[in-house]
């Protein structure tokens, strides 16, 4: 189960693929703009029911759009699941229903974030202030405080949540068998409490077309621009970074890529420029630097393929994840998006090798992540001779 944002539908979809691979029949619940993408890999992929807003539904509100919402969808999916006869639910973090609707059937479910675990952490900062852990009695000080602060919101979401999960009458608590947390063990930060029931599976990376990206004719290193297709991202990257690039081919070969499922926008364009939705997995190899959103999906992909970034954060976690790659120095954060702080970040990265070097660091410990498929089936073997049996 997930939303229909790319950033939350392809790792369903990339999980999905797993399991099918290992001879098990998944169905993929989410938006129906991915149902192609998803049927030409021979995936059963439905629409999610109810994802749609509907009259009355206040958006505005985060806690009601993912607990109100859920209650109603969680109803509306339960049959389906029954009628589906299905073993066990994985549902994306932030697609409520799918675990509840699970509990609603009375099968197993496990809970899949498909980006660093966003838990609030005793640690730590609070998760989205994009802030490095504070040490010594003032910078632990600071953490409580701010932490404190942030708990308001938290607290006002949880008791949203419980009361949606008590009008279908849920328990107050979800009862997930294990958490799935879709990232490199690189990007993530050191925690005390971390959960007992998560695992590292490492980014679930999903190419939602078979082409392949023609190679600009011009000389340099490459260079992949790939604007957000998050909701919440940069708007203006593409055009900025497109015009950025322009300028300093005046000074330097440089070759350039624009990754995206729309064509750019802007009057100024590298010379050479190709532009296309193509496989970004068989391209990132062949690149020197992407610039991109810090949405952990390109995130993700572009340091597997060991390659730098320069980062343009939008909202939403993204100012998290690029402050975690700024420190670890695999990628260079720009914000506000200029030609000149663009320009001024890209010839960084690309003169200076360490940044490379970081990079392959955070690819290196990919090494450290679990076979979701693996876990799955132990952990359903698990619950169904414990607490689901009979």
């Amino acid at each position: 189960m997930a939303g229909s944002d790319a950033g939350h539908a392809f790792p369903a979809l990339a999980l999905a693929t797993a399991f099918a691979a290992g001879g098990d029949k998944p169905i993929v619940y989410t938006g129906e703009k991915w149902a192609a993408a998803g049927e030409s890999f021979h995936l059963d992929v439905r629409p999610l029911p109810g994802l749609a807003p509907r009259p009355g539904d206040d958006d505005d509100d985060a806690g009601a759009k993912l607990s109100v919402r859920a209650a109603r969808m969680a109803l509306e999916l339960a049959p389906e699941l029954a009628a589906a006869d299905v073993d066990i639910v994985l549902s994306d973090a932030i697609t409520l229903a799918g675990g509840w609707a699970a509990e609603l059937v009375g099968v197993p479910w496990i809970e899949v974030s498909p980006h660093p675990l966003y838990d609030n952490s005793l640690d730590l900062p609070p998760i989205g202030a994009g802030m490095v852990p504070g040490t010594g009695i003032g910078g632990k000080f600071r953490d409580i405080v701010l932490r404190a602060g942030a708990s308001r919101s938290t607290a006002k979401g949880h008791r949203q949540r419980v009361a949606a999960r008590r009008s279908i009458e849920l328990s107050d608590v979800p009862q997930p068998i294990a958490r799935f947390v879709a990232t490199l063990p690189g990007l993530e930060l050191a925690r005390s409490d971390w959960p007992v029931n998560a695992h590292l599976v490492g980014p679930l990376l999903f190419e939602p077309t078979t082409q392949l990206f023609d190679r600009p004719a011009c000389e340099g290193p490459l260079i992949v621009v790939a604007p957000s297709t998050a909701a919440t991202g940069s708007a203006d990257l593409g055009s900025v970074a497109l015009a950025a690039l322009a300028r300093l081919q005046a000074s330097r070969p440089l070759r350039v890529v624009y990754s995206a499922l729309h064509p750019p926008q802007g009057e100024t364009m590298p010379e050479g420029l190709v532009a296309a939705t193509a496989r970004q997995d068989e391209l990132l190899p062949d690149a020197a630097l992407v610039v991109c959103g810090a949405g952990h999906g390109m995130l993700a992909k572009t340091l597997m393929a060991g390659v730098p970034v320069v980062t343009v954060p939008g909202g939403g976690d993204q100012w998290e994840l690029a402050n975690r790659v700024n420190r670890i120095g695999c990628g260079v954060l720009v914000r506000p998006a200029t030609e000149e702080a663009l320009m001024e970040a890209i010839v960084a990265v690309l003169d200076d090798p360490g940044y490379v070097a970081a990079a392959e660091g955070v690819a290196a410990t990919a090494a450290g992540v679990v076979d979701p498929v693996v876990v799955t089936h132990r952990a359903y073997a698990d619950a169904v001779n414990g607490y689901y049996a009979g």
